[in-house]
């Protein structure tokens, strides 16, 4: 301490202590986790307990001498594992249970009589102690509903992928063909109309005095065909485009101003529009362009093209936001995609897009300042390319596929930032993020059209259509994940989810603080897996901790029910010498308990088998069969099992083959014989790992995660030529992940498209006490090898932070052995080779022998995994 002397924090006091005084100040019972010193003299410091309470200790003194303690408690925090003050009363306070805050001080306090304000949430996943992979919107792609944090911190977290759209309002439309959003006068910030176009009717929406939307009319307007276009012009005028005709409208009284009729014997194809201008395209390849006067429209420019012309645009994305000079057309036959100038209409780039399927959509756009060209086609393609405002040259040419039906590009704005919205069977948003584009795919089914629409009743929000209905619904924030928290106030260990009943059942436990002791309550609990709320609660006993928790279902028995494991951990016991096997059915929302079964020990895991039930028990592994008793209820019975183990923690089953992870005896491998009804050891690794986690990737290679932070496989050797050889498992994998994994599970994070190649690679999902949730992917052996050479051409490019070796790191390492990692590849590290400047893609491309655009390729797909 800068004022000498030390001080020593207990449970119930505070003492200071050195060679000229002693004080001491009695404190309420707790557990101190965390310190921060507030002053540069040492004489005030902000304390956090094991409940998130944030008290300040001030050492009172005169010149050099202490003269006396005094502790205050100051409001509720996090679980804080850091505390650091930066100055002027905010702190920040780091939290391993639960997210990290960025606190104030204040000198008064609140209605609560806290003097904590917070000022900023840093998500914080760890520790996941247990995650459940689930589809709850049922589109095929998978969410992961963590039990995340500890003590009063602990809460579940609904991870998942892509972009939510919260919908407001919908009404049923069939056979919507295009949507625009119009203002009333041109500096309003709010739309006013939504026009809708059908196949030969255009109807219009707008929003009324009680926020519904409601059919009006903009008389100016030609209502008996399809709206090919329409856009607010400046000066107050909308445009609107048909197939005989444009129409320039008065936004404010609604009246025709003037029109442009297509020659007689041609009809419009396709038209864009801005501010101050008007592109189409009728049959026969002609191109017109016109521009917007006051009251007046002008045919500036008109010429023939060789080909038919498939879509036009012309976003302003130069200086001037209502003027553009370049044009892009996309184009039949040639499969070609052009940019024009204009008021000139002359040709400046032309860029054949190879293939039979024409472009469908094209979008002149820019994002952090950088413009691009993107280009969709019928067969869910997309192409971008950088675009040259000032000579329209493109360049940097790449495609992604966004899914198998035609794509229309059309541009929105969320939190002052323009994104673009690609509307296909898989709707996607393309967003920018350190100059590099990303797709993040939104939690809607096939959508046909969208367009921003900004009413007071629903801001910054989006009308889309979709499959015989339009709808109005907010964006969430554009970014690659999205987590919501559900605090419980208590620390889930265990979470299952069952289909059947649409619920989540939980193994929790509370703190409970009485005036004398602490006590921990345990509990299962059934929540709904919309809302998330507690429906039904079975507390357990004294001592009695939930270990496992599974939805299954048994032979001849069509109920599916909800088994929990337990163990009475009592405080004089080493190891749990009892526990219980609890059988519940959901009934009316409510856990009903059917049966139970004692144990000899905590039951470590459950699995759903054959109709029957195995349990790991301690040292054992039991399978029950479950019984009708002659009075109709059922009781689970013991039918077989297995010695031989330390503690059997983790058991996963595949047919009739276990896996069994062990305290320290690693892997081993059993087989349940039918004919004699018993269970027997096939297999083991003989060596000794501490396991976290195991997995079965496929019906001969097992995964498994220990203690030292690694990774590794192993192989059954099934057709080994001795039976000592058949009776090892072979590890065939090594890799140091570098956190401690507490759980897999089967799935994936994306909708796999049945069409590309990621469609078809496996995926494991793990999570980690930092709160990292990883993929493991089990990739087809020719893409290991290609995947493999880039990362070694990828190390010697870039460095480790710090100058560490990435072989070192990623080097197999525990107490006994080091080890290079083998049939492991680090996909952070593959992925980053988009970042990477393009004179170093083209170094590794040289060395590889393969084009940038393939490489790209890819790695693209790699990152369609996760």
């Amino acid at each position: 301490m800068p004022l000498g002397g030390v001080i020593i924090i207990g449970e119930e006091t505070i003492v200071y202590c050195s060679a000229a005084a002693f004080k001491a100040i009695p404190i309420r019972p707790s557990i101190i986790r965390a310190y921060g010193r507030v002053d540069a003299d040492g004489s005030r410091y902000l304390l956090s307990d094991n409940a998130g309470l944030l008290h300040l200790l001030v050492i009172t003194h005169e010149r050099e001498r202490v003269t006396g303690l005094k502790i205050e408690h100051l409001g509720e925090t996090s679980v804080a594992s850091t505390i650091s003050y930066l100055d002027n009363a905010v702190v920040y306070v780091g939290s391993s249970y639960g997210d990290s805050q960025l606190i104030k001080l204040n000198l008064q306090p609140d209605a609560k009589g806290s003097y904590v304000e917070v000022l900023e949430r840093y998500v914080n996943l760890g520790p996941i102690v247990d995650f459940c992979v689930v589809d709850l919107e049922r589109q095929g792609q998978g969410q992961v509903v963590t039990c995340s944090g500890a003590y009063k911190d602990g809460s579940l977290r609904i991870v998942r992928n892509g972009i939510g759209i919260n919908e407001q309002a919908s009404v049923e439309l069939q056979g919507i063909k295009g949507l625009w959003s119009l203002r009333s006068s041109t500096n309003d910030q709010y739309d006013t109309f939504l026009v809708v176009s059908f196949i030969s009717e255009t109807r219009i929406l707008a929003m009324n005095m009680d926020d519904e939307l409601e059919e009006t009319e903009i008389e100016g307007f030609y209502a008996q065909a399809q709206t090919l276009f329409c856009y607010n012009a400046m000066h107050d005028q909308l445009v609107q485009v048909t197939a005989n005709s444009v129409r320039l409208v008065s936004s404010t009284s609604r009246e025709l101003l003037d029109q442009w009729n297509a020659p007689s014997g041609f009809s419009v194809n396709v038209a864009t529009a801005n501010a101050s201008q008007v592109l189409l395209a009728t049959g026969g390849g002609h191109l017109v362009y016109i521009e917007i006067g006051n009251d007046k429209l002008v045919e500036t420019k008109h010429i023939q093209l060789d080909y038919e012309i498939s879509c036009l645009d012309i976003n302003p994305i130069g200086k001037n936001s209502h003027y553009s000079s370049l044009a892009a057309v996309g184009m039949w036959t040639d499969i070609s995609v052009r940019i024009f100038s204009l008021p000139s209409l002359e040709l400046l780039t032309k860029e054949n897009l190879g293939g039979e399927i024409i472009p469908r959509s094209v979008l002149l756009c820019t994002f952090e300042g950088v413009s691009y060209l993107l280009c969709a086609l019928g067969d869910g393609h997309l192409f971008n390319f950088l675009l040259n405002t000032s000579t329209g040259e493109l360049s940097n040419r790449k495609k992604v596929s966004l899914g198998t039906q035609p794509i229309t590009l059309r541009t929105f704005s969320s939190k002052d930032t323009t994104h673009v919205f690609a509307a296909s069977d898989r709707p996607t948003v393309i967003y920018s993020s350190n100059k590099k584009l990303l797709y993040s795919n939104v939690n809607l089914k096939e959508v046909s059209h969208i367009c921003p629409f900004n009413s007071a009743a629903f801001p910054d929000s989006l009308a889309i259509a979709k499959e015989g209905e339009l709808s109005i619904g907010a964006i969430d924030d554009i970014q690659k994940l999205h987590i919501r928290t559900i605090p419980l106030g208590e620390h889930a260990r265990r979470i299952c989810h069952q289909e059947q009943s649409r619920t989540f059942a939980i193994c929790s436990l509370k703190n409970c603080q009485t005036s004398t002791e602490e006590a921990e309550m345990h509990f299962v609990r059934l929540l709904d897996d919309q809302s998330f709320e507690f429906i039904s609660t079975y507390p357990l006993d004294t001592y009695e901790y939930g270990c496992s928790i599974i939805s299954c279902s048994f032979s001849d028995d069509n109920n599916v029910y909800y088994c929990v494991g337990t163990a009475y951990v009592l405080p004089e016991e080493n190891e749990p010498s009892k526990g219980r096997i609890l059988v519940f059915v959901v009934e009316d929302g409510k856990l009903q308990l059917i049966a139970e079964k004692e144990t000899k020990g905590a039951v470590y895991s459950l699995n759903a088998f054959n109709g029957k039930m195995l349990a790991a028990i301690n040292q054992k592994i039991q399978l029950y069969k479950w019984m009708l008793r002659d009075d109709g209820s059922r009781e689970l019975q013991s039918e077989c099992g297995h010695h031989g183990h330390i503690l059997a923690l983790y058991v996963q089953t595949r047919g009739d083959f276990i896996i069994v992870g062990d305290l320290m005896k690693s892997i081993s491998l059993l087989l349940y014989k039918h004919e004699e009804g018993a269970i027997e050891e096939l297999a083991r690794d003989y060596n000794a790992n501490w396991m976290t986690a195991v997995e079965i990737l496929d019906d001969d290679i097992y995964l498994g995660a220990e203690n030292n932070f690694n990774l590794f496989t192993v192989r059954k050797n099934s057709d080994a030529a001795t039976d000592e050889e058949r009776g090892r498992l072979e590890v065939v994998g090594e890799y140091h992940l570098g956190e401690f994994v507490n759980r897999f599970r089967h799935g994936s994070l994306v909708m796999r498209l049945p069409d590309s190649e990621a469609g078809h690679i496996p995926t494991v999902i793990f999570g980690t006490v930092n709160g990292v949730i990883g993929v493991v992917a089990s990739l087809p052996h020719d893409q290991y090898v290609f995947l493999e050479k880039l990362q070694s051409n990828l190390v010697k490019v870039l460095k480790g932070v710090g100058g560490f070796s990435h072989e070192q790191w990623r080097s197999f390492n525990n107490e006994k052995k080091t080890v290079d990692c083998r049939n492991f590849l680090d996909g952070d590290l593959i992925e980053s080779f988009l970042d990477l400047s393009r004179s170093r893609m083209d170094e590794i491309s040289k060395a590889m022998g393969v084009s940038v655009e393939e490489l790209c390729k890819r790695v693209e797909e790699l990152t369609r995994l996760h």
